[in-house]
């Protein structure tokens, strides 16, 4: 059975001699990797001793930072502390044709900025 830590233990870890953070219910110790995060150390030392699985899942991390992290693992947060994992579809793959280029979705990722360019073409032709 893995080693398990309260959010409290992890909370003590919390600068740059000693950096515990709790991703998806496991704790790591990035002291070690501080200096070669290619986000920068300020990047893990703002999230030390603290719960970080929104952050961690908001940047978009690849498939290979995820498997690095087992390096860094040291145990699991109790039982009783856990909090659901909430996990993001990261799926880089090739689109299927359900998803293809010409689907309703797509279209109306461009709408926006299109009419944006547009009025600013037509108001920068009007003044200029």
């Amino acid at each position: 059975m893995p080693t398990q830590y309260s959010l409290a233990e992890v909370k003590k870890h919390n600068d740059n001699k000693s950096t515990w953070i709790a991703i998806h219910n496991e704790v790591y110790d990035v002291t070690a990797f501080l200096n070669e995060h290619p986000g920068g150390e300020e990047v893990l030392l703002e999230q030390a001793g603290r719960e970080a699985s929104e952050a961690f899942e908001d940047v978009g991390h690849s498939s290979d930072a995820r498997e690095l992290m087992n390096k860094y693992k040291i145990g699991e947060i109790v039982e009783s502390e856990r909090i659901a994992v909430k996990t993001k579809n990261t799926d880089w793959g090739v689109s299927s044709s359900a998803n293809s280029s010409s689907s309703p979705n797509s279209f109306k990722s461009w709408l926006i900025p299109i009419a944006l360019g547009v009025l600013a073409t037509i108001l920068y032709r009007a003044y200029f």
